[in-house]
C-alpha cells in the first residue's frame, strides 16, 4: 500500500545534481546556458500555423477517453508540452537524460531506490500560484484513480511520496522499479490542484486546463482547430532548458480529413510546415510555384537514431496468426523489392532489425557470451542464423511472383500445417486461409493491394478495409483487428516502452500498444534485464537479446525506412543549423518576419 506523509523535515541526503542520464552521465555541466540545438538570441513573435489529419474532442491529454483524439498541443512530444508540463525536461540531443524545468534540481542514490524532486521556487501556474509539492503528489493520484497508462500505473512501483521540506517530493521504490523509473517519472506532467475537477476527470472535456506550461488556448473549434497563445509571464522562460523555445506568439493546429487536403493548404501558404513521408512525393510534388521561387524550402534532416520499424502487425490474438511458422511464411510472401521499385522508385530500404542502424541492433552482429547468458535456455528457440547475425529476409527478383521465395513461403506455412487445395490454402480443416488489413489511409492501402497481389499466387485470398481516424482508433483500442500496419519507434534508450508494446502485462490491457497480442516469459525477462543495466555493455547486450527474441518471434512483416526526415517550409519560418540526435525539434523553430 502506498504511504503519504504531508511532510517530514528535511533528512541528510544526497547531493542535488541538476540533471540525470540513463546510463554515465549529463553531457551538460551543471552551469550550461542552453542546449546546443537551440539558438538562444532568437526573437519571439510572429505565429506558426501547423497541420494534422485527423479529429478530437478533448483537451485532456491524460484519460483513456479520447486517448488518441485529444487536441494537438496540450502536452506533445512533437510540438512541445505547449500548456502542461514535466518535472524535468529531456534533451533531444542526448539518448536519455533529464534537466531541470519545475523540478530545478533531484536527489537520488546510485541504486536509485529513490528520487527527490527539488521544484524550482520560482515554477508558477498561469494564474500566478505557486507550484508546489501538493500538487505534484495531488497529480499522482488523481492520474492512479483517473488517468491512463502509462499514468495510471507509476505509483504501482512506489512505496512511499512525501513532502520535504518547503519545495521537495520524494518517491522511494518498491520492489517494482526499476533503474529507468526515475527518470519516468521525471517526465510525468504536472497539475494544479487547486484548478483541476477531480469528480468527471475522467470524461472527456473542451474546457483548457491549467497549466504552467508557455502558452494559453486561445480558441476552441472542435475538430477543426485549436489556437495557442504564448504566455508573456511564462516563468520559465529564461532557465537554461527553455532558453530558445516557445518563439512563436501564437500556435495554431488545424484538422483536416485527409492528407492531400493538408497538402494542398501548405502549397496555398495556409500551413507552414509540412512534414513529408513518401519519396516519390518528395521528388515529384514539390514543383509548384512557391519553391521554384524559394518561398518554399525542403530541408533534409538526418537524426543519429535507429531506423524506426514500420510493419504490418499480426495480431496474434486471432487464432489464425498463432503460429510463428505460418507468420514468418507470410513475412518471406511480402514481395519488398517490387514494392519499393514500383512504388517508390527505389527510395527504401528493408527494415531487418527494431534498432537498425544503431550499437543495438543484433544485425550483422554474432550473440555475444553476454547476450547468450542472458538468453538462457531461449536462444535453443532461435534461428541459428538470427543469433549469429546472419538472418536476412530474402531478396526478390522484383517481380512480385518470384517462385523461389515463394516456395520458401509455402514451406513454411506447410510446416503451419497449411497446403494448397483446389487453389485455396487451406488448414488441415480444409478452411481457407484468409484476413483482413485495416488501413488508414490511401498509402497503407497501396501496401496493403500489393500484398494481397502476391498472396494470390499462394491461393490466399485477403480483403482490405480503410476506415476513418475515429473508427480506426476504436478497433485497434479493442484490438479488434488482424493486420495493422504501424511504426515502432527506435530510440538510443529502450525502456519501460517495451513493456508496453511487447510486454505479457499489457497483452490484455485495452488502449495498450501491444498490438501484436504478446506474452512470452523471455521477452518479460529481456525487457526487465534492459531496465535493470546498471553500464552501456550490459545495456546494448540486453538490447540485442530482445531484437533477437522480437525477430525469431516472427510477430510483424518489417517494411522499410529511409533515416531522413523531410520537412518542407515557408522561408519566413527558421530553424537552427545544429540537428541534434533525434533530429528536428520544431519547438526551437521561429517565425523569421519579427528578427
Amino acid at each position: 500500500m502506498l504511504a503519504f506523509a504531508a511532510f517530514i523535515a528535511p533528512a541528510a541526503l544526497a547531493q542535488p545534481v541538476h540533471g540525470i542520464a540513463m546510463h554515465g552521465t549529463p553531457a551538460l555541466p551543471e552551469d550550461f546556458k542552453f542546449f546546443p540545438y537551440v539558438n538562444p538570441d532568437v526573437k519571439k513573435g510572429g505565429r506558426l500555423a501547423f497541420g494534422v489529419v485527423g479529429t478530437f474532442n478533448n483537451l485532456n491529454s491524460f484519460i483513456l477517453k479520447a486517448k488518441r483524439t485529444t487536441a494537438r498541443g496540450m502536452w506533445d512530444p512533437e510540438l512541445g508540452n505547449l500548456v502542461v508540463e514535466s518535472l524535468m525536461m529531456r534533451s533531444r540531443d542526448e539518448p536519455f537524460t533529464m534537466y531541470g524545468l519545475l523540478a530545478e534540481t533531484v536527489e537520488w542514490d546510485d541504486a536509485r531506490t529513490y528520487i527527490q524532486f527539488n521544484l524550482n521556487p520560482n515554477a508558477k501556474w498561469s494564474d500566478g500560484k505557486p507550484v508546489t509539492p501538493e500538487d505534484v503528489m495531488f497529480t499522482f493520484e488523481l492520474l492512479r484513480d483517473k488517468g491512463r497508462p502509462p499514468f495510471s500505473t507509476r505509483l504501482k512501483r512506489v512505496a512511499k511520496m512525501e513532502k520535504v521540506g518547503e519545495h521537495s517530493v520524494k518517491f522511494t521504490f518498491n520492489e517494482l522499479a526499476d533503474r529507468e523509473f526515475p527518470l519516468l517519472l521525471a517526465l510525468s506532467p504536472v497539475l494544479p490542484k487547486h484548478a483541476t475537477k477531480v469528480d468527471g476527470f475522467d470524461e472527456t472535456t473542451l474546457v483548457p486546463q491549467l497549466g504552467s506550461g508557455p502558452y494559453l488556448v486561445k480558441q476552441v473549434k472542435p475538430g477543426e482547430k485549436i489556437v495557442y497563445k504564448r504566455d508573456p509571464n511564462y516563468w520559465a522562460k529564461d532557465i537554461p532548458s527553455k532558453v530558445g523555445f516557445d518563439n512563436f506568439d501564437e500556435i495554431s493546429i488545424e484538422y483536416f480529413l485527409q492528407e492531400n487536403t493538408l497538402f494542398e493548404a501548405f502549397k496555398k501558404g495556409e500551413i507552414d510546415v509540412y512534414k513529408e513521408g513518401s519519396p516519390k512525393k518528395w521528388e515529384r510534388t514539390y514543383d509548384f510555384p512557391a519553391v521554384r521561387s524559394g518561398d518554399v524550402i525542403k530541408d533534409t534532416f538526418k537524426p543519429g537514431l535507429p531506423a524506426n520499424m514500420y510493419s504490418m502487425v499480426f495480431n496474434t490474438r486471432r487464432p489464425v496468426f498463432t503460429n510463428a511458422k505460418l507468420r514468418e511464411g507470410l513475412t518471406l510472401a511480402f514481395d519488398f523489392e517490387w514494392v519499393n521499385k514500383n512504388l517508390y522508385e527505389n527510395a527504401y530500404k528493408r527494415t531487418e532489425s527494431f534498432w537498425q542502424n544503431s550499437v543495438l541492433s543484433s544485425l550483422g552482429r554474432p550473440a555475444s557470451d553476454k547476450e547468450l547468458a542472458l538468453l538462457g535456455e531461449a536462444a535453443k528457440r532461435i534461428d541459428p542464423k538470427i543469433l549469429d547475425g546472419t538472418y536476412r529476409l530474402p531478396v526478390t527478383d522484383a517481380t512480385g511472383r518470384d517462385r523461389k521465395v515463394l516456395k520458401q513461403a509455402y514451406d513454411l506455412m506447410r510446416a503451419a500445417g497449411y497446403m494448397i487445395d483446389n487453389g485455396k490454402m487451406r488448414d488441415s480443416a480444409g478452411k481457407p486461409l484468409t484476413f483482413e488489413i485495416l488501413t488508414q489511409n490511401q498509402d497503407q492501402e497501396r501496401i496493403a493491394l500489393a500484398y494481397k497481389r502476391s498472396l494470390a499466387a499462394l491461393g490466399i485470398d485477403i480483403s482490405i478495409r480503410t476506415v476513418d481516424d475515429s473508427q480506426y482508433q476504436e478497433r485497434t483500442q479493442r484490438f479488434d483487428f488482424d493486420m495493422i500496419m504501424r511504426t515502432y519507434a527506435s530510440s538510443l534508450s529502450p525502456g519501460l516502452e517495451q513493456t508496453t508494446n511487447w510486454g505479457s502485462e499489457s497483452r490484455d490491457v485495452q488502449a495498450s500498444e501491444n498490438m501484436a497480442g504478446v506474452a512470452d516469459p523471455d521477452i518479460d525477462r529481456m525487457i526487465e534485464n534492459i531496465l535493470s543495466a546498471r553500464t552501456g555493455e550490459d545495456f546494448q547486450a540486453a538490447v540485442r537479446a530482445h531484437d533477437r527474441l522480437l525477430l525469431a518471434g516472427h510477430y510483424v512483416i518489417p517494411l522499410y525506412h529511409i533515416g531522413e526526415q523531410w520537412i518542407a517550409r515557408w522561408k519566413r519560418i527558421g530553424h537552427p543549423a545544429y540537428v541534434p540526435l533525434y533530429g528536428a525539434q520544431l519547438p526551437t523553430w521561429w517565425d523569421q518576419r519579427v528578427q
